[in-house]
């Protein structure tokens, strides 16, 4: 069930990046985010209904549920959507792929969990993996008031994603009934709203692009890319800890790459492939068990 999870948040968020790209344009960012999540809470709603599962969530759960809506459904992707403004959606996957550091830190600090060394080691191997893929592309930017903001911005989202994971694990500790299925509707609800709200407040237009590019990509970011990758992260989160979930951030440029070859023609280098195999091998440690020391034959 794990590589089940796992696989599937790699897959589909993998492909959500160039999903995203499709949107920007016509549609102001926060309205784009928050029409997707409507649908999203919409759908997750529904399924809770129509399988009588519980969809109230307890007293005790609104807290949470309100601080994961605002940095998982709200600030996390509005850092995204406007860092992508100045910045390449790769140098944007760059610095998502340290999301396994910040869970490993901010576990630590927040919640008092050990800091797993296998755990560091393989993040670690990925982010040289990520940084070997991209480092074109991150060539002749660095001095760029621009590209300085966009970086800012995309740091903000994956801190904000961070501690959207660490709340979910929060949740699904308490022993409350918390399932992702339950949470993620009312934290997107919580998240959109709160978008929809400040978009009206700000005069920005709540359009719809009629086109097929937007509609299609509209759909594919809220059912799949929402319903189904968020719920089977945070999965994955309440099952293996936030620190080892996360490392699936570090595999989410490899299928964009993927998809990038045959629709955009990108081509592959040997520093890529060596960025590639550093990525896997990091991701191999850092998903197996724990290494467990040899204990020592007892002597009489």
């Amino acid at each position: 069930m794990n590589t089940l999870l796992y696989a599937l948040t790699v897959l589909i968020w993998g492909t959500t990046w160039i999903a995203i790209s499709f949107q920007l344009g016509v549609v102001p960012a926060p309205v784009s985010i928050a029409y997707r999540f409507w649908i999203a809470a919409a759908v997750l709603m529904a399924f809770l209904l129509i399988s009588r599962k519980p969809w109230w969530p307890p007293r005790q759960a609104w807290p949470y549920l309100f601080a994961q809506g605002i940095a998982l459904f709200c600030v996390n992707f509005l850092c995204f959507y406007y860092a992508s403004q100045w910045i390449t959606s790769g140098l944007e996957a760059v610095v998502f792929s340290t999301a396994p550091l910040w869970n490993a830190i901010n576990g630590r600090i927040f919640l008092g969990k050990p800091i797993k060394p296998q755990v560091m080691v393989g993040a670690l191997l990925g982010l040289c993996g990520i940084v070997m893929l991209f480092a074109p592309q991150m060539a002749g930017h660095w001095h760029d008031s621009y590209t300085l903001w966009g970086l800012a911005l995309t740091l903000g989202g994956t801190l904000c994603f961070s501690c959207g994971n660490l709340l979910s694990s929060r949740m699904q500790s308490m022993g409350l009934g918390l399932t992702p299925w339950l949470t993620n509707t009312w934290a997107m609800l919580i998240g959109s709203t709160t978008l929809g709200v400040a978009a009206l407040a700000l005069g920005m237009p709540f359009a719809l692009d009629p086109s097929p590019r937007y509609l299609g990509a509209l759909l594919y970011l809220a059912i799949p890319g929402s319903v189904i990758g968020f719920t089977a992260y945070l999965m994955l989160v309440g099952r293996i800890g936030p620190d080892r979930a996360a490392y699936s951030t570090v595999l989410f440029p490899i299928v964009a790459l993927t998809v990038s070859t045959f629709y955009e023609g990108y081509h592959w280098t040997a520093p890529a492939l060596v960025g590639l195999a550093l990525v896997l091998a990091g991701n191999l440690l850092a998903f197996l068990p724990p290494l467990r020391r040899a204990t020592p034959l007892k002597t009489y």
